[in-house]
């Protein structure tokens, strides 16, 4: 049986004074394990390569908070308020290079207790460590609690002029439905009486032939009229005189009185 300091793994010690890139540190910081965080490093790219903070600044596909994070350790380090390292953990005031910053666990913890509770990286900090902020106490709590009641109650507000607004809506495309199908049913009507049926069309042809037929003497003992030498003057003449009524133009004319002629020479 092992003894109990036997099973202290020291993860807290550990992560405090280990040395991370950048890169690494927020990863970690986004909830990534420690072993799946070189497999998501790879799927992340620079967001540039026009200088050498663009080319340190990772974007990953899905881990939308990585880039972000990079870029609050960066700005964090370009400030004086983190401190950075290269690789072998060795700190200096010298410029260390983006591509190659590292920092060490535990000034990354006290430079994340500026933050908020909730960006407390949890490999740095424990569940007491992440619920607890030094800017808490009773007379904040009771202003937080304030401005959280006030705020409850106008989002309540809001849901229910939401919720009006819905409704509304949802009764004016009610309206705008049966509206349309008003409309679609009185145009269908409309379009059934104004089409004439197919034995009225006939009728109508065979009267035009007809009277074709007698203005260009077609019939025995009718002479043929007078007044136009041709049918292609008759439509002309009809075109004039009758400017602006419907089925009168020349077009049309030209295109009904063959299929008039059509008409009556097939019965």
């Amino acid at each position: 049986m092992k003894n109990q300091w036997e099973n202290d793994s020291c993860e807290t010690v550990q992560a405090c004074y280990s040395v991370y890139h950048v890169s690494v540190a927020a990863a970690l910081w986004c909830g990534v394990s420690a072993d799946k965080v070189a497999e998501e490093l790879k799927r992340a790219q620079p967001i540039g390569s026009s200088n050498a903070l663009s080319r340190a600044t990772l974007r990953h596909p899905y881990l939308k908070c990585l880039e972000p994070r990079i870029r609050a350790i960066h700005a964090a380090i370009d400030s004086g308020k983190l401190q950075a390292c290269r690789e072998d953990g060795r700190k200096t005031s010298e410029h260390v290079a983006y591509e190659r910053r590292h920092v060490y666990g535990l000034d990354l913890k006290d430079w994340a207790k500026e933050i908020a509770p909730t960006e407390r990286p949890t490999f740095l900090f424990d569940e007491i460590e992440r619920s607890t902020h030094s800017a808490i106490n009773a007379d904040s709590y009771r202003s937080l609690k304030a401005a959280y009641d006030a705020a409850e109650h106008k989002l309540s507000q809001a849901n229910e002029r939401i919720r009006k607004s819905e409704e509304a809506k949802g009764l004016a495309e009610a309206e705008c439905d049966s509206l349309r199908t008003i409309v679609e049913s009185l145009t269908t009507q409309i379009k059934a009486n104004d089409a004439p049926g197919q034995r009225a069309e006939t009728t109508y042809l065979n009267i035009i032939a007809a009277l074709l037929d007698c203005i260009g003497g077609n019939l025995p003992g009718i002479e043929k009229h007078p007044s136009f030498s041709s049918e292609a003057q008759m439509i002309q003449v009809l075109d004039r005189l009758f400017d602006g009524y419907a089925g009168l133009s020349e077009s049309t004319l030209s295109r009904k009185f063959p299929e008039a002629r059509r008409s009556i020479s097939q019965r």
